[in-house]
């Protein structure tokens, strides 16, 4: 299996910083197979899973959640603190006020069907919601637009309610997708550049003129950050149409996250194998998470 960086190096992009070994070990998809959700083993002193498959910040708390292989955790607490049972959530996302969507597989003691489909919680992540797909889809990559969900199962879907689907004619298998609950701009990451949709996820265009990302995230509907494969930070004020390099962050990226904290830059988070690290200065110096 390759990962983002080396295959991204076959298009004689220069990447100084240690290639991410992506992986999908403990995880047997129903759908065809797919490696789109980067994911990498780690050490059980730096987080509390050995895979970290997502990041999520809520703005008005600062509260940092990890989605991973045993479970959601809320890292903001020391030591972090598990939310609900434990499910393997490949896919994880949030949406409006307050909601979660996530996907992947029924863990220890969960009686949650095998895959999961798409799932949705109300409550922070305690009690999970069967909204479709159960058996048949786990979902790699997903976000949640103004107008529903977009996801990836080997197949690009997309879904105005979370329960009827449309598969996308689109030829690519994003890392990451990210969107905002307030627009309906989605980025897809791929090893030849992002794929931008404006219409929600129905169409497709790929930026041929900017950077390789393999991670994104929308702090507000206009303004994103991106992680490249070597830890290079970017960040966009048009919803992802131009780039603007900002820093670096040190080791490998896992996950990443951005919210509007305040007034002046987003504030960015990334998981890494040594602890979540937080910018406050958009993405040019980051330095480790505080417990709330």
């Amino acid at each position: 299996m390759h990962s983002f960086a080396r295959s991204a190096s076959r298009r004689r992009v220069l990447f100084t910083g240690a290639a991410l070994v992506l992986t999908l070990a403990a995880c047997t998809p129903a759908s065809p197979p797919t490696t789109t959700t980067p994911s990498i083993e780690l050490s059980d002193k730096a987080l509390p899973s050995s895979h970290v498959h997502g990041l999520s910040v809520d703005p008005d708390t600062s509260q940092v959640l990890l989605a991973t292989h045993d479970g959601l955790f809320d890292v903001t607490k020391q030591p972090a603190t598990k939310i609900g049972g434990t499910n393997d959530l490949m896919g994880f996302t949030a949406g409006k006020d307050g909601v979660f969507y996530a996907s992947g597989h029924p863990g220890a003691g969960s009686h949650l069907p095998n895959p999961l489909g798409l799932i949705k919680s109300s409550d922070g992540g305690q009690t999970w919601e069967k909204l479709s797909r159960q058996g048949q889809s786990d979902f790699h990559a997903m976000t949640a637009t103004r107008t529903g969900i977009v996801a990836y199962d080997g197949e690009l879907r997309h879904s105005p309610d979370g329960k009827t689907w449309n598969t996308v004619a689109a030829r690519f298998a994003p890392a990451v997708l990210a969107g905002h609950p307030d627009s309906d701009t989605v980025l897809g990451t791929t090893t030849e550049g992002i794929q931008r949709s404006t219409d929600g996820g129905d169409t497709w265009s790929l930026s041929k003129s900017g950077p390789i990302i393999q991670y994104a995230a929308f702090a507000t509907p206009d303004e994103a950050a991106g992680v490249a494969p070597d830890g290079t930070t970017y960040y966009s004020a048009d919803a992802g149409a131009s780039w603007t390099t900002k820093g670096r962050v040190d080791g490998e990226v896992l996950a990443v996250a951005a919210a509007k904290v305040a007034d002046g830059n987003p504030w960015v988070w990334a998981a890494t194998p040594d602890g979540v690290v937080v910018s406050t200065d958009g993405g040019i110096t980051f330095r480790p998470a505080p417990p709330s």
